[in-house]
């Protein structure tokens, strides 16, 4: 009787450490590049590029394309409840990929999976059963931003410049704020656990590489004060600087 493969040898090499997110990048067999990721009872692989799981959805690349194409066909396209539960698998994947490139600092990928769900998200919210499930889906859309704003804010540090990053987190910070706007919130959004970390991330850098206020906020805090000399130089500035 042929022995059944096993994972013996790669879990007795790799102890999981409860304490840490225990990710690494490997090879697999045709030389591409793949993520591994130690959970307690095993290993999870991921493909780098399109799905996690390396599965094409109806030939599209991931469900979100193929629920573009649903949706072009037919504008007044609904979610079924096994379609549901497809939506929340592809979630559930790009989540486990974001955190893995946060871990392994490949900001800009992290940012590119965490855009993947924002944009699944946002259909999910026109295309979605009833309130209910929306509801349900759409209480992680901070936490989503939170991840991308903070890895936006890391790539920028290592790309450009501190005074980027601290504008990166500015950025994610007033889309956040929306949020809460949005949906009426907006006295629990200063005290938010994610916005409080997002703040001190910020105010960590200034102290850290000594920057003031950046182009941007000198520029709103000109226009708020009606110096609409000072915003005309300040926009000049910006834009001279977006075009080096």
């Amino acid at each position: 009787m042929k022995r059944k493969m096993h994972l013996d040898d790669i879990l007795s090499n790799w102890e999981f450490d409860p304490n840490a997110l225990n990710v690494r990048l490997a090879k697999g067999k045709d030389e591409r590049d793949v993520i591994q990721m130690r959970v307690d009872m095993g290993i999870l692989q991921l493909e780098t590029t399109g799905r996690p799981d390396g599965e094409k959805i109806e030939g599209a690349p991931t469900y979100l394309d193929h629920l573009l194409e649903l949706v072009l066909a037919n504008p007044s396209f609904v979610l079924t409840d096994d379609q549901c539960m497809e939506v929340d698998r592809e979630f559930m994947q790009f989540y486990h990929r974001r955190i893995c490139w946060l871990r392994l600092q490949y900001y800009h990928r992290a940012v590119m999976d965490a855009d993947h769900t924002l944009r699944l998200m946002d259909l999910c919210e026109r295309i979605g059963p009833d309130e209910e499930w929306n509801r349900s889906h759409e209480q992680y859309r901070p936490f989503v931003l939170f991840h991308r704003t903070q890895a936006a804010a890391l790539g920028a540090l290592e790309d450009a410049t501190a005074e980027e990053a601290i504008q990166a987190i500015n950025s994610g910070l007033k889309t956040i704020e929306e949020f809460f706007v949005k949906h009426e919130a907006e006295e629990f959004y200063e005290e938010d656990e994610l916005v409080v970390r997002l703040v001190e991330l910020r105010e960590q850098l200034r102290t850290e590489y000594e920057v003031g206020k950046t182009l941007y906020e000198k520029l709103s805090d000109a226009v708020e004060q009606e110096q609409y000399e000072l915003a005309a130089r300040l926009r000049d500035e910006l834009s001279r600087r977006q075009s080096d």
